[in-house]
């Protein structure tokens, strides 16, 4: 579904990215671990068209998207929910989650989703008129994630969503996580490629893994394989 091979990224004379490759199939999880400032955010940022790789290729199901505008990306499915939310505070949830749907002009079928959003994350619905920028760091990172599904993804971009959580709306998160993931009637069978710091929680959930470090990939292979390594243990999962 999604191919990146051999992109770099650059931020002036900084190198954020150096030749990172990595495949995401249709219906998996899969997740980017790594420690802060290692070039996982910069990766999505690449793929969403937020930046431009100084080299290499994004192919998103064999059409290729390094160089087109983010709202084009949008339109062929691919949507990222931002690390640290990326809500806008001064407006009502509802509006918010609306702002996730501007690619489209299908009224019914936008109405329709919202409905699903609100069953999905029932806190929403509670606060549905309410400025976001009242809202929980939890209860943002829900409509954060609300927004992104209102453009109805085939790849959802996961950002650190659970950065600066309590470990129970951690645990909330990933649920729901899990719930986009599963194949229908039970969900929405969203392929996600998510980038978390929680390197337990995501290998616990992703099919595969990548990890990345100082912007190269140095490790990849089935999640359950990595979260065994004494080298992932040790670096990211606490173990000795």
């Amino acid at each position: 579904m999604l191919e990146v091979r051999d992109v770099s990224v650059s931020y002036g004379a900084i190198k954020a990215l150096h030749g990172v490759s990595l495949t995401v199939e249709q219906g998996q999880i899969v997740t980017l671990i790594g420690c802060n400032g290692a070039g996982k955010s910069t990766t999505l940022r690449a793929i969403s068209g937020l930046v431009k790789p100084s080299a290499g290729s994004i192919h998103f199901e064999g059409k290729p998207v390094s160089r087109m505008p983010p709202h084009e990306i949008v339109r062929l499915g691919v949507v990222q929910a931002p690390e640290g939310r990326g809500i806008f505070s001064n407006m009502t949830v509802r509006e918010n989650i609306d702002l996730g749907a501007f690619t489209r002009s299908d009224k019914h079928a936008i109405a329709a989703d919202r409905e699903k959003a609100m069953e999905l994350f029932p806190r929403l619905r509670e606060r549905i008129s309410q400025n976001a920028g009242t809202l929980s760091g939890g209860e943002q990172q829900m409509l954060a994630i609300a927004r992104a599904l209102m453009a109805r993804p085939r790849l959802l971009l996961l950002d650190e969503p659970s950065l600066g959580l309590a470990p129970q709306i951690v645990q909330t998160i990933f649920k729901i996580i899990r719930e986009l993931n599963a194949p229908p009637p039970r969900g929405a069978g969203t392929t996600i490629l998510l980038v978390e710091q929680n390197a337990h929680m995501a290998l616990n959930i992703a099919h595969h893994a990548y990890v990345l470090e100082v912007g190269a990939i140095t490790m990849q292979g089935p999640a359950a394989q990595l979260a065994a390594s004494d080298e992932v243990r040790k670096a990211y999962l606490g173990g000795r």
